[in-house]
């Protein structure tokens, strides 16, 4: 029975493609934003998530850790990441929920149930199921067997990618969507590996092939402050894609915050803290500033 590890499935989801979705959150991720707001999806395998606040300070968790990652100090519950090995014992023993896990293996069946509680929703929106993340492709063949199952049952299925994979790769992936969502963060190579960890040329290779296979697609840039935010970069990005025919919408995602939480569950530092939401004024500016060819279409949320 195949099986593929997720961290999450999200219904009555309104932001993850047109009309009423749900959508399911594959772990792994092959870049390393330093913006992500969905962190916990980046390691390849589940990992330890504590919250604080929850924590009851009973003990449980250190009398069942293997390898003496979890103390209390003082009555502060802290955790050695450097000996923790994210087996999960201390999470199974946590009643008040302080320790998650931030995924778990499902099989095609699990996940179908769930997608199609909502089937008459997504008839009646134009929704259907997208596969995010993290980065879904680096799971291929459970995406591709849970594709073709919501496909069966007359549910639409999209993808959100970062199309950093070989094509060939990606291709048999992509022929089993009806919608393609990917992103391209930044147009100059060398600033994409400062921010992404990876250089840019594959991706932007990936969007020109996958425009000749005739499917639909939304392509995206999250708006960070300071990194991606740009004039020029926006500029590049839409010169590139604006003579894609199969590009029917360039959606630019203004910066979410929610990830810091999680990097704090996660032990992990956030570069970006403090950074807020770009407001109102600074997006008109922004818009204001870009040259839209005719027919191209720009939208922020």
């Amino acid at each position: 029975m195949t099986t593929g590890i997720l961290t999450g499935i999200q219904r009555f989801s309104l932001n993850d493609g047109p009309g009423i979705r749900t959508t399911v959150f594959f772990q792994g991720c092959n870049m390393h934003c330093a913006w992500c707001h969905n962190p916990e999806t980046i390691p390849m395998k589940p990992k330890l998530m504590f919250y604080p606040l929850k924590c009851v300070g009973c003990g449980a968790c250190i009398r069942v850790c293997p390898t003496g990652a979890q103390t209390l100090c003082g009555g502060e519950h802290k955790i050695d990441r450097s000996k923790c090995v994210s087996c999960g014992k201390c999470v199974e023993n946590c009643f008040s929920s302080a320790l998650v896990m931030s995924g778990r293996a499902y099989t095609v069946d699990e996940v179908l149930s769930e997608v199609l509680q909502d089937r008459e929703y997504y008839v009646q929106s134009g929704g259907g199921v997208t596969f995010s993340g993290g980065e879904c492709t680096l799971q291929s063949g459970f995406l591709i067997e849970l594709a073709k199952a919501c496909r069966a049952n007359g549910i639409a299925a999209a993808l959100e990618t970062n199309i950093d994979l070989p094509f060939e790769k990606l291709q048999p992936i992509f022929s089993e969507m009806d919608l393609i969502m990917f992103d391209l963060k930044l147009a100059d190579s060398a600033a994409h590996e400062t921010w992404t960890g990876m250089k840019n040329e594959r991706v932007k290779e990936n969007i020109l092939q996958t425009n000749r296979l005739g499917i639909p697609m939304i392509a995206r840039t999250p708006l960070i402050p300071g990194a991606t935010d740009t004039v020029e970069n926006i500029q590049a990005i839409i010169d590139f894609l604006a003579p894609l025919e199969h590009v029917t919408l360039y959606e630019l995602l203004n910066f979410n915050p929610l990830g810091g939480s999680k990097m704090d569950a996660l032990g992990e530092e956030n570069p970006f803290a403090c950074t807020k939401p770009l407001k109102k004024d600074a997006l008109n500016e922004l818009t204001e500033a870009l040259t839209i060819p005719d027919g191209f279409t720009v939208r922020i949320r």
